[in-house]
């Protein structure tokens, strides 16, 4: 969204917006725009909704539209050879959230705060057939804060990819811009997130726990199961210490607040979910569902 409204404010007339189809959302299910359709409407920009750039209606609407550039962010699509080469100067760029080569994937800003990284950034770089690994014209780095989870330092690589992809644009449209081959033996790699990558395991140091639930939030939010029940741990910290209990048993001493027994040190849970119900902070779930020492999470 902050590139689309970026470009739409910048000097250079948007030809379309290429987005997902409609799909069900929140609660209601109910079919609704993405956001960036939505502003593509309310813009008055002519809007393309494919199930999948393949067949000759959608390749006759790209056609038509003689762009000189594609800009993709974050679009989910794998982009055909004849689309990644279709405007006039015979390249698409992509904004990425991550100082490539590392994390090179679907989910890069979680694998970044997962690994523990301290800092991240983007990259602007041109679209190939191997997923981002083409060359690149811009990397600006970010530092991670230590609390920062998934979703707040999504939200300012957003604004930080609009900037970029701005600036590479007019180094384009200048003939200036200059292309930086990656170096390959450096990747990793950032797949799309699994419902097995939320599970909390407590056999692992506090620290990783936490890095987890950092991770997974907002979603799919980090995991476990209580009394055959999920419990998800959206926010947590890590306390040093020995623990002489097994890992994920609860313990509720008088005075202190709840912890949890991990392979080295405690995970103290502040904020709270039980399936089907609001996330809250630990002190207002606990009011609802007291929990007990010797409680054992799984």
């Amino acid at each position: 969204m902050p590139t689309l409204e970026r470009l739409r404010r910048g000097r250079h007339p948007l030809a379309a917006v290429v987005s997902q189809p409609d799909r069900p959302r929140g609660r209601g299910r109910r079919t609704t725009p993405s956001p960036v359709s939505q502003r593509a409407l309310d813009e008055g920009v002519r809007l393309l909704r494919p199930e999948k750039l393949a067949g000759p209606e959608i390749e006759g609407a790209l056609r038509e539209l003689r762009a000189d550039l594609g800009v993709v962010v974050a679009f989910g699509q794998f982009l055909p050879r004849w689309v990644r080469e279709l405007p006039s100067l015979g390249y698409c760029i992509n904004g990425h959230a991550s100082l490539l080569p590392r994390w090179r994937g679907a989910a890069p800003i979680a694998h970044a705060v997962l690994a523990g990284d301290r800092e991240t950034g983007v990259s602007v770089m041109r679209v190939e057939r191997e997923m981002d690994a083409g060359p690149v014209a811009r990397r600006r780095a970010l530092e991670i804060a230590s609390e920062e989870t998934t979703g707040q330092l999504a939200a300012r690589l957003a604004a930080l990819t609009a900037e970029l992809i701005a600036e590479v644009v007019e180094e384009i449209a200048a003939e200036r811009v200059h292309w930086a081959p990656q170096d390959h033996s450096r990747a990793t790699q950032a797949p799309k997130l699994r419902r097995a990558d939320a599970h909390l395991d407590f056999s692992q140091p506090a620290e990783a726990l936490v890095r987890r639930i950092r991770a997974m939030s907002p979603t799919p939010g980090a995991f476990a199961t209580l009394h055959g029940e999920l419990l998800r741990v959206l926010a947590a910290r890590a306390e040093p210490g020995r623990v002489p209990l097994p890992p994920g048993t609860l313990q509720r001493p008088a005075g202190a607040p709840l912890a949890i027994a991990t392979g080295d040190g405690w995970l103290l849970p502040t904020r709270l979910q039980r399936a089907g119900g609001r996330a809250l902070s630990v002190e207002d779930y606990l009011r609802g569902r007291p929990l007990s020492d010797g409680d054992r999470l799984s």
